[in-house]
C-alpha cells in the first residue's frame, strides 16, 4: 500500500502503540511488557517521520534501540496501513463483555474508583475522564490514595486541594462530562480515617478501604470497619475483604460480615463491588449477605489505566444475577444525584 504522507504514517504508528498499551492495560498485562510499548512509543515520537517511514520500506525499524519484534510489527502495519493481527488478536482476548448483566452495564453512568498518576494509576485526571467518557460514561470520579499509603504517593492534603482545583479547571472545559472529586481513604487500624475531616467534607466521593494489618483479629477488624462505615464522610466501603486471587494472592481478612454490613445498611454506606481481575472482592457469598441486609452497592473498576475502566462487567453480571435492583447501585445515579446524596449524608450527620 502507497504511504500517504510521513507525518500521517507517524501519527498511525503513535495511536496504535497507544492502542496496544491500552489493550495490555485491559488484560492486566505484566507491567515490563507494557513498557516495552510505552518505550517504543517515545522512540517514534523522538523520530523524523522520514525515517520512520524508510525503515519501515526497509525493515530497519527493530534496528532502533527499544524498538523489537513486537512493537516493531505494530508499527510496520500502522505505517503501511495494513491490518494488524497483533492488535486484532490482543483486542479479542482481553474484551470483557457483560452476560446476564448486560441491562445493569447499560444504565451504570460512571465509575466511582479509579487512579490517577497523582497516586499509583498510569494516566492523568484527563486522560482517565477521556476513556470513561469514550465508554458511554456521564462521570467518572478520581480516588487518589490517601498519605498513609506512601508506597502508592498518597496524597496529603495539601495536595488533594491542589488536584481538586486542577479538576475544577477541567470541568469548566467540559459541558457533557463531569469529574467527581474524592479519593480512596485509608481505614486506620483505629476504624478513624486517613485524611481530615474538612477536606473529606470537600469531596464529591469518599471510598474508605483497609490497606494496613489486613490479618489482623477478627474482632478488631470488625470493629475498624464498622466505625468506618459509621462515619458520614464514607460512602462506599472499599474491596472489603482485601483478597488477592491471582499470582501469590492474600487471603481475605477475617470480620463479621453481619455486623459490617448491618452498619453499611443502617448508615447509607454503599458497598463496592470491586472488578479488579485480581480482586473481584466482595466474594459472592459476601456480596449475597451485603445484598441481603439491603445495602447500597457501588460496581467499580478500581481502574490504575484507562484500559482497566472497561472492567465493570464481571460486577454488573454478579449483581445481576443476585436480582439486585439497578437503583441499588448508586452508580446508576446521574452526578447530579449522586452528589445530592453525599451532601444530604453529610447533613444528616
Amino acid at each position: 500500500m502507497a504511504i500517504d504522507d510521513d507525518s500521517h504514517a507517524q501519527r498511525r504508528a503513535l495511536d496504535a502503540l497507544n492502542r496496544a498499551v491500552y489493550l495490555m492495560d485491559r488484560g492486566l498485562a505484566p507491567s515490563q511488557k507494557i513498557r516495552a510499548f510505552q518505550a517504543a512509543h517515545e522512540v517514534v515520537v523522538g523520530l523524523d517521520a522520514d525515517e520512520l517511514v524508510e525503515r519501515v520500506r526497509l525493515g530497519t525499524i527493530t534496528e532502533l534501540a527499544s524498538i523489537g519484534s513486537s512493537t516493531g510489527t505494530v508499527i510496520s502495519a500502522a505505517v503501511l496501513g495494513e491490518p494488524d493481527r497483533y492488535l486484532e488478536d490482543l483486542d479479542q482476548s482481553t474484551r470483557h463483555e457483560a452476560g446476564i448483566g448486560a441491562e445493569l452495564r447499560e444504565a451504570i453512568r460512571g465509575d466511582l474508583h479509579c487512579h490517577t498518576t497523582w497516586s499509583d494509576g498510569g494516566a492523568s485526571i484527563a486522560e482517565m475522564a477521556t476513556a470513561a467518557a469514550l465508554l458511554g460514561h456521564d462521570y467518572v470520579a478520581i480516588t487518589d490514595h490517601s498519605p498513609r499509603l506512601t508506597i502508592a504517593h498518597g496524597l496529603s492534603p495539601e495536595r488533594l486541594s491542589t488536584q481538586l482545583d486542577d479538576i475544577a479547571e477541567l470541568n469548566r472545559t467540559s459541558s457533557d462530562f463531569r469529574i467527581l472529586t474524592g479519593a480512596e481513604v485509608d481505614i486506620l487500624v483505629d476504624g478513624s480515617l486517613d485524611l481530615p475531616e474538612e477536606i473529606l467534607a470537600r469531596l464529591d466521593i469518599v471510598v474508605a478501604s483497609v490497606h494496613s494489618k489486613l490479618s489482623m483479629p477478627e474482632a478488631e477488624m470488625t470493629r475498624r470497619m464498622v466505625l468506618a462505615a459509621a462515619s458520614p464522610h464514607v460512602d462506599i466501603l472499599g474491596h472489603c475483604t482485601g483478597r488477592k486471587i491471582i499470582g501469590t494472592g492474600r487471603p481475605p481478612s477475617r470480620f463479621d460480615a453481619d455486623l459490617v454490613f448491618a452498619a453499611c445498611a443502617q448508615f447509607g454506606t454503599a458497598v463496592e463491588v470491586n472488578c479488579r481481575p485480581e480482586r473481584q472482592d466482595p466474594p459472592l457469598e459476601l456480596l449475597e449477605q451485603a445484598v441481603d441486609w439491603g445495602c447500597l452497592l457501588s460496581i467499580d473498576t478500581d481502574a490504575h489505566a484507562p484500559g482497566q475502566l472497561e472492567w465493570q462487567p464481571s460486577g454488573c453480571d454478579k449483581v445481576a444475577g443476585l436480582g439486585v435492583a439497578g437503583d441499588r447501585v448508586i452508580n446508576t445515579w446521574s452526578a447530579d444525584e449522586l452528589t445530592s446524596w453525599t451532601s444530604s449524608r453529610l447533613v444528616g450527620s
